[in-house]
């Protein structure tokens, strides 16, 4: 038969009226009782853990006259190894590994923007939303991560409910938020790029220049295009008119 668990044994430690031992609560020697019971119960969980390598294990202990059997089957003890293996998974670990992987899947669109924009394999990848759907749910993925209770009161730290500096420099100094970020900056980036490309071919104004700096310097890369464009249509207008 399984036995309860401590939960269920702890309460009588701290009820000793309640048990049916009325010489040792009376005589006042409820601290020696207490003492015994921790030690009791100390060495049942120590034997378990030396125990705990496999197989279905049986572990008897005695507190008070009451005998406690313990069956732990191999199955449910392989499952609970393996959810806490998981749970203790470094986040540093995470986030880098997100970082890493994230640069790494946006760098082959860029480099066929610069290389060859005008070919139909580069078009080809331009217009599918693949990269956004997959860094999309990376992003949320870590955006679940580093979500913590004070998430939102860093977000919106003044009386206005407007951001504050302090407040998202307190929210950012979490791994795990700065990668969340530098996803969310990949997407934005590489759709701001997309449009400074497609824009550029359909005008037919050299963009390998503004989608490079796009990669890094995405706002930076946006005025340059615009700036090209606003060039290549004066001298367009100049050689129609002649």
């Amino acid at each position: 038969m399984a036995a309860p668990s401590s939960c269920f044994a702890l309460p009588s430690i701290f009820n000793l009226h309640q048990l049916n031992y009325p010489s040792l609560a009376s005589k006042g020697n409820q601290n020696s009782v207490l003492a015994a019971a921790t030690a009791n119960h100390t060495l049942f969980y120590q034997r378990i853990k030396k125990d705990g390598r496999g197989g279905n294990l049986r572990n008897e202990s005695s507190f008070l006259g009451a005998s406690f059997q313990l069956n732990i089957g191999r199955k449910s003890m392989h499952k609970r190894n393996l959810g806490v293996s998981a749970s203790l998974l470094p986040a540093s670990q995470v986030a880098s590994s997100a970082f890493t992987w994230g640069t790494v899947a946006v760098l082959p669109f860029y480099a066929f923007m610069v290389v060859a924009p005008k070919s139909a394999l580069t078009q080809k990848m331009m217009k599918s939303g693949t990269p956004f759907v997959a860094l999309g749910v990376l992003y949320g993925y870590l955006l679940y991560l580093s979500w913590t209770p004070n998430t939102l009161c860093l977000m919106f730290a003044s009386k206005y409910w407007l951001p504050e500096l302090s407040g998202i420099i307190q929210m950012f100094s979490n791994e795990m938020t700065m990668a969340s970020a530098w996803i969310h900056l990949l997407a934005v980036d590489l759709y701001a790029a997309k449009q400074v490309y497609e824009d550029g071919m359909q005008n037919d104004v050299e963009i390998r220049h503004s989608v490079s700096l796009c990669l890094l310097f995405c706002p930076i890369g946006i005025l340059v295009h615009l700036a090209t464009k606003a060039v290549s249509g004066m001298k367009n207008g100049k050689h129609t008119a002649q």
